[in-house]
């Protein structure tokens, strides 16, 4: 019997909301993931910091310990996949959440079937770099003038300096590099990339190429520049030189 199909994926379920702490937990057990579900932040770190987990899902308001401040201690150890859960329209919180690590969030009120589709991206994202990593194992661009990426940490570097990305932040960044100067579509990105089809409403993207903008000018790296095509997408492309 092949162990990949019997193998239950660790969801670790952060939300004091006591209906849907339960919801969450009876239906995503249904869906074959093994569930550990936590009622309050504190209670919540400390089981992520005990065993590994394959993602986290929690919610952002929470009592003691909210889930930004988990989010933080979390990243300082740990790369686990996070998913983030907030009120529809809490755009700062979610502008924070990707700013200090996240991984995707899921505005509520949300279905079952949403929530199991962004998990199972996430899985399949891992394991996809997992396998990648066994057979490549060099940088795409060793030089110190030029970025360099790391398969392995899921980051580039600058001058020695790691821009500390995120993982889809880094799938982003790594397929913009590979088509430098093609412009990109929201859809492709979200299928491709984030492995979900493409909503007008979700922001996510966008959030995640604000966050890659930022961090490469954090490094001093200022070659390329990710630009918005209004209406297309996005692009890799040299920087424009000031005269």
């Amino acid at each position: 019997m092949n162990p990949a199909i019997i193998h239950r994926p660790s969801i670790l379920a952060i939300e004091d909301d006591l209906v849907l702490g339960a919801f969450v937990h009876d239906q995503l057990d249904r869906c074959g993931f093994h569930v550990t579900w936590c009622q309050n932040g504190a209670e919540g770190l400390e089981r992520a910091q005990q065993q590994p987990f394959d993602v986290v899902l929690m919610d952002i308001l929470l009592p003691g310990m909210n889930g930004l401040d988990i989010l933080t201690h979390l990243r300082r150890q740990y790369s686990m996949p996070i998913i983030l859960m907030s009120a529809l329209g809490a755009e700062a919180d979610r502008i924070t959440g990707f700013r200090n690590g996240a991984d995707d969030y899921l505005p509520k009120p949300f279905s079952v079937d949403e929530l199991r589709v962004r998990i199972e991206a996430i899985l399949r994202r891992v394991e996809l770099e997992r396998r990648f990593n066994i057979t490549v194992q060099a940088p795409i661009a060793p030089s110190v003038h030029e970025l360099t990426f790391d398969e392995g940490l899921c980051d580039v570097t600058f001058g020695h300096k790691a821009a500390q990305l995120t993982r889809s932040e880094y799938r982003l960044l790594e397929t913009l590099w590979r088509n430098p100067e093609d412009v990109l579509s929201k859809p492709f990105l979200y299928q491709h990339v984030l492995q979900r089809g493409y909503s007008q409403h979700d922001r996510s993207l966008d959030m995640h190429i604000s966050q890659i903008r930022r961090k490469l000018k954090s490094i001093g790296y200022e070659v390329h520049q990710v630009r918005t095509v209004w209406g297309k997408g996005y692009v890799l492309t040299a920087a424009e030189q000031d005269d």
